[in-house]
C-alpha cells in the first residue's frame, strides 16, 4: 500500500511553518490517539502515521530531503528503515514525537524542566506567638527569633565552591528526567545522576555541603495589629526557609494565641466582666466605676432595684475590629453582694427593713435613706 504524503497526513500545505506543523500534529495526534478511539481498530495505525509524518517534517534536514526525494529519501540504503505499516521506531523517533504532545500541553518541555530543576523553593515555617489580651487590644511590635535557614554567604546560595555556577547534567541535558521506552509508551523517571535537579556540582561548597543554605536563627520585628484573637494567622512572605541552590524562600506564618484574662472574657469583639455591687446600691440605685481594658475606668449608672446577674452594656468599649473600623461592646454583669459578719446594729436595721416591707411608702423610703447613711458611714 502506497504511503500517503506527509503533508496530507498532517493536513498542512507544503510551505507550512514549523509552528503550523507542530499545531497540526498536536491536533491530529489527539484526534487519532488509540486511547480515545478504543473501538476503532485502525486508530493505532493512523496515530503511528501521524507520528511518522511529524518526525520527518519537524526536522529541517529530514524535511528538506523529503521535499526533494519524497518517501524514497528514507527507503532502505538511504538512512532509516520503513517497516511494516510505514512506521518503526528505528525510522521515525516515535518516543520523541509522542512526548512533544505532553510538552506542549502541560509545559513539560526541556526549557521548563531546566528552569525548575535549578532551584527549589524553601519550606514554609510556623511560629506560635502568645500575647496578653491587653496587647491584643492595643496591638504591638513583637520581636521574634525564628530558627530557620538562610542562603550560604560563602557560595552565594549556588551550593558550588567559590559561588561557581553548577554544571548541566550530562545524562539528562539539564531536564532532570530521563526517558525509557516501555512497549507503546514512553516513561519518564528522575535522572539518576543529578537526582532530578538537572545540574551537578563538581566541587560542593564546604560551608553548606552543596545545599546553598545554612541553618541560622533570625530575629524579626513583626507588627501585630490591634484586634487579633486566638487563631489569627499573619503571613510574612519570603521570611520562611531559604530555597535550595538559590531558590525562592518560603513564607513565615505567625499563629496568634491570646492568653486568658483574670477579669475580662472575650467573645469575638465583645468583652464581658463581672462587678460586685453593694446591696444598698442595688436597692436604691447609684453609680459605680467599671474597669476598661485600656487600663482606665468609666462611670456607670445603676438603676434602682437591679437584680444580681443584670448586664449593663457599654457601647464601643470592647475589642477593636481587626479589619475595619469601630469596636465591640463591654458587657458588665452585676453581682449583688450579701453582707456578712453583721454587727448588732446592722441586724437591727435589717429587721426593721423586713418589718417595714418592700413597698414605696414614705416610711420605706425613709428607712432606705437611713440604711444608706449608715453604710456610707461605715465605708468612711
Amino acid at each position: 500500500m502506497a504511503k500517503r504524503d506527509y503533508y496530507d497526513v498532517l493536513g498542512v500545505a507544503k510551505g507550512a511553518s514549523s509552528d503550523d506543523i507542530r499545531k497540526a500534529f498536536k491536533k491530529k495526534a489527539m484526534e487519532h490517539h488509540p486511547d480515545r478511539n478504543r473501538h476503532d481498530p485502525k486508530s493505532e495505525s493512523r496515530f503511528k502515521e501521524v507520528n511518522e509524518a511529524y518526525d520527518v517534517l519537524k526536522d529541517d534536514q529530514k524535511r528538506a530531503a523529503y521535499d526533494h526525494h519524497g518517501h524514497a529519501a528514507f527507503a532502505h540504503g538511504n538512512g532509516a528503515s520503513a517497516g511494516a505499516g510505514g512506521f518503526r521506531p528505528g525510522g521515525a523517533d516515535f518516543s520523541s514525537a509522542f512526548s512533544d504532545i505532553f510538552e506542549d500541553l502541560f509545559g513539560m518541555g526541556a526549557a521548563a524542566q531546566r528552569t525548575r530543576s535549578r532551584s527549589q523553593r524553601g519550606s514554609d515555617l510556623r511560629y506560635n506567638l502568645s500575647m496578653t489580651l491587653e496587647e491584643a487590644f492595643n496591638g504591638k511590635q513583637a520581636t521574634i527569633s525564628v530558627p530557620s535557614s538562610a542562603p550560604c554567604d560563602v557560595c552565594n546560595g549556588t551550593g558550588a565552591e567559590g559561588g561557581a555556577v553548577p554544571a548541566t547534567c550530562p545524562t539528562c541535558s539539564g531536564m532532570g528526567k530521563v526517558r525509557a521506552q516501555q512497549g507503546f509508551f514512553t516513561v519518564e523517571r528522575p535522572c539518576p545522576t543529578c537526582g532530578g535537579r538537572g545540574q551537578i556540582i563538581k566541587n560542593p561548597c564546604t560551608a553548606c555541603a552543596g545545599a546553598g543554605r545554612v541553618a541560622r536563627e533570625r530575629t524579626l520585628n513583626v507588627n501585630i495589629p490591634a484586634g487579633v484573637e486566638t487563631g489569627t494567622r499573619i503571613r510574612l512572605a519570603g521570611e520562611g526557609e531559604a530555597g535550595l541552590r538559590g531558590g525562592p524562600a518560603g513564607d513565615l506564618y505567625i499563629f496568634v494565641e491570646v492568653e486568658r484574662h483574670p477579669i475580662f472574657e472575650r467573645e469575638n469583639q465583645d468583652l464581658y466582666c463581672r462587678i460586685p455591687l453593694a446591696m444598698t446600691t442595688a436597692a436604691m440605685g447609684g453609680e459605680i466605676d467599671a474597669p476598661t481594658l485600656d487600663g482606665g475606668k468609666t462611670r456607670v449608672k445603676v438603676p434602682s432595684g437591679v437584680q444580681s446577674g443584670k448586664q449593663l452594656r457599654l457601647r464601643g468599649k470592647g475589642m477593636p475590629a481587626l479589619r475595619g473600623t469601630g469596636a465591640g461592646d463591654l458587657y458588665i454583669e452585676l453581682a449583688v453582694e450579701t453582707p456578712v459578719n453583721l454587727t448588732p446594729r446592722q441586724k437591727e436595721l435589717l429587721r426593721e427593713f423586713e418589718e417595714e416591707g418592700r413597698d414605696n411608702s414614705p416610711e420605706a423610703q425613709d428607712f432606705f435613706s437611713r440604711v444608706k447613711s449608715f453604710w456610707d458611714g461605715m465605708k468612711g
